[in-house]
């Protein structure tokens, strides 16, 4: 674990120059400057670019369910709101527009995974403020948890905090809910600075609880099956920001197989959600790819009565909550 936080900092601090000393991604936001530069024109040219901030500012709400064998009963109905990427100094007015959004969504839990911030480099200072919006708009019986990404840095972990955030780096928080028990796992960022621990975070886990991992790329899918997580909440690629129609996102930006960049997926007995996110990167625009908040809940298979419907809710915008169901049984692939 000591390892890891050192590999960060030392990243942090330019000490590590060599990508192969890095994380799993192929590319870092850095990388893609001249690529920015380029459509940030092009769009400008074109007289899509207000366009496309306006897309950025009206995220909707996404109603999921996951269905369980094994889920504790006591945690049948557990609602669970996962905000991710909201890079919240991007544009002007994003965090009121987030906060606007989260009003009336009475959740149990709260988790974010990674990226509060737009740019990869400098002082973090500007973002509290922001943050400190979204956050006082969110209500969370049992609080808000959060991770690193691959725009974080080591020093807005103390600073989330203070603001109400437990914040996990590799490393497992329980939940109870009466005599039942679910664990949530938060790693480091896996993509760049390659900081993850997810055996060390599983140390005090038992083989056979209930656990949720929080991480910020789809791009360890394969280790945590392996190590048994029930269900894997992820973001980073923002559903690729800009979508062409009948073809899909342009760039997607993750190491991992493109059915695990988007939404709903299953691999092996784990399910999982890749949120496109609710804030921008590179360029502050989106197209055909709707920002979003996902509204989780957790159901058990095995008494199907005992869940409340999640309760209709309407983005900024006054758009219909798109519904999408996880089938009871979980495929393999």
């Amino acid at each position: 674990m000591e390892n890891m936080q050192w590999k960060r900092l030392a990243i942090e601090r330019g000490l590590l120059k060599t990508w192969a000393r890095r994380g799993r991604g192929r590319l870092h936001a850095k990388s893609l400057g001249l690529l920015c530069t380029i459509l940030k024109a092009t769009l400008r040219l074109a007289g899509l670019r207000s366009w496309g901030e306006r897309n950025a500012r009206k995220p909707i709400v996404r109603a999921l369910r996951f269905t369980y064998e094994t889920l504790p009963e006591a945690f049948c109905g557990f609602k669970i709101l996962h905000l991710s990427d909201i890079h919240v100094d991007g544009l002007p007015g994003l965090a009121e527009n987030i906060g606007d959004s989260l009003r009336g969504l009475a959740v149990d839990l709260c988790v974010l995974t990674g990226d509060y911030r737009f740019a990869v480099d400098g002082p973090c200072d500007r973002i509290y403020p922001n943050m400190a919006t979204i956050l006082n708009s969110i209500d969370a019986r049992l609080g808000i948890v959060g991770v690193l990404g691959n725009h974080d840095v080591a020093e807005e972990v103390s600073a989330l905090e203070r603001l109400g955030v437990k914040m996990l780096v590799n490393d497992a928080l329980e939940l109870r809910q009466g005599a039942d028990k679910a664990w949530i796992i938060g790693l480091d960022d896996p993509h760049y600075y390659g900081c993850d621990d997810l055996p060390g975070a599983l140390r005090a886990v038992p083989a056979e609880a209930f656990k949720i991992l929080l991480v910020h790329t789809p791009e360890i899918i394969e280790e945590a099956a392996f190590y048994g997580i029930d269900l894997y909440l992820c973001g980073h690629t923002h559903g690729g920001q800009i979508c062409v129609p009948w073809i899909g996102p342009l760039i997607v930006n993750a190491n991992c197989p493109r059915q695990f960049t988007q939404g709903v997926w299953r691999y092996r007995q784990m399910q999982g959600y890749t949120s496109a996110g609710v804030g921008t990167s590179g360029v502050p625009v989106r197209f055909f790819c709707p920002p979003e908040l996902a509204l989780i809940e957790l159901r058990c298979s095995r008494h199907r009565d005992c869940t409340i419907p999640v309760a209709a809710a309407r983005s900024s915008n006054r758009e219909e909550v798109r519904q999408l169901s996880a089938l009871a049984a979980p495929g393999q692939l």
